[in-house]
């Protein structure tokens, strides 16, 4: 989830944070000093070589000074060997060093986690993913024939308040004003879909909403209890949370964005990012996160007939069957997870079973340009050096 400037006299454009195949990112404009050295916890017995950890040093070098990401943690663990570093600025004012024990806004990796809860409910028989969303939330656009499935998939045909330009101003306007996930369905309650539910893939953030209150109506709690009892405790992640408001645990990372109004840079940190709720704003660490990704991948909270629906893919573009869409979940190029993006911050989060790899980025930015991104400047390089025959590109 990203908040994309369009131009200075229009609301900014709500674009979906997965992107599949270009998850985008390059550093803030905001003038600074040069980024601080590499600090790296990669040098440890289990650590790659010292060829393969020097080159991975001067890829991460290059994206926070050449590429000018304000601050980068990147971390892979393998049996290969483990690699774990933050590189620049956790705040380029104050040239105060980011560290790997920051907490993090992990914008649309959120989904994996509200899927992952709709899931361990349907593992035990309170609700099937063919059970019509009308069952659990009223006022649907065609909510009979759009079922939990279908939004999990995103591939129900809703359209996403998060692109609505008027929704877009009034945000704008006020980012840190709290919003309802109603709210949100009132933007795209009286629009039409944009196909037959299940004919196709369109990332949309509405179904994610949708899934969150679904599981609200199912359990009687509120999804950040259901979360954490169905997900993040049995795991023991203990710095893995949906939020309610603009809370931020320190230490954390100031977030730079060009997202506003009129296109200027400025921070995001103490935005509210309840507009994302259970599609896009929870928050976690490096150490959560180190668990979280083969949990995921390897379905550890669900049963296999489970997982295997989750996990059996539609591609996002037709025919490109290396880049696809599961059930809160994707695959590109043998890698499965997500990425996520609010303002102020993104992250990737992937898993490559062949090589039983985690790979976890986290930046401190999410202002984009065409020749610098997230995507060129670490997840490209990175896989082109770990696994040639799996770039993420």
């Amino acid at each position: 989830m990203n908040l994309k400037a369009r131009s200075t006299r229009t609301a900014a454009a709500l674009i979906a944070g997965i992107a599949v195949a270009s998850v985008a990112l390059v550093g803030c404009s905001t003038p600074r000093a040069s980024a601080p050295s590499t600090s790296t916890d990669a040098h440890q017995p289990d650590a790659f070589d010292a060829a393969t950890v020097k080159k991975l040093d001067a890829i991460i070098e290059d994206a926070v000074t050449t590429q000018k990401l304000p601050g980068a943690i990147v971390a892979v663990w393998s049996p290969e060997g483990d690699y774990v570093t933050a590189a620049g600025y956790a705040d380029v004012d104050k040239k105060t060093t980011l560290t790997t024990d920051v907490n993090h806004r992990i914008g649309s990796v959120t989904k994996t986690f509200t899927i992952t809860a709709l899931l361990r409910l349907v593992d035990v028989g309170r609700a099937s993913l063919d059970d019509p969303i009308s069952t659990y939330v009223d006022g649907v656009p065609e909510g009979d024939r759009i079922t939990l499935r279908h939004l999990a998939g995103m591939q129900s045909g809703l359209a996403d308040y998060s692109q609505n330009e008027e929704w877009q101003m009034s945000l704008l306007e006020d980012p840190r004003q709290p919003v309802t996930p109603q709210s949100l369905l009132d933007v795209v309650k009286d629009e039409p879909l944009h196909f037959e539910p299940g004919s196709q893939v369109e990332y949309v953030n509405t179904n994610t909403i949708l899934i969150g209150l679904a599981i609200e109506k199912i359990t009687g709690q509120p999804l950040a209890d259901v979360v954490k009892t169905e997900v993040t405790d049995p795991l023991g992640m203990d710095h893995t949370f949906l939020p309610s408001g603009s809370e931020f645990p320190s230490p954390h990372a100031e977030g730079y964005t060009n997202q506003t109004l009129d296109g200027a840079a400025t921070t995001a940190t103490d935005w509210n990012p309840s507009w994302g709720w259970a599609a896009g704003a929870m928050i976690s660490t490096l150490d959560d996160l180190k668990v979280w990704v083969p949990a995921l991948a390897k379905g550890e909270l669900l049963s296999p007939g489970i997982q295997k629906e989750r996990l059996d893919v539609t591609p996002m573009v037709p025919g490109a069957e290396d880049a696809g869409y599961g059930l809160g979940i994707f695959k590109i190029n043998g890698w499965i997870g997500h990425n996520g993006s609010l303002p102020g911050y993104k992250t990737v989060t992937i898993y490559l079973p062949e090589k039983e790899m985690t790979l976890v980025v986290m930046v401190n930015s999410d202002i984009e340009d065409k020749k610098s991104n997230l995507v060129s400047a670490l997840m490209t390089p990175l896989t082109e050096l770990l696994t040639p025959d799996n770039v993420y590109s």
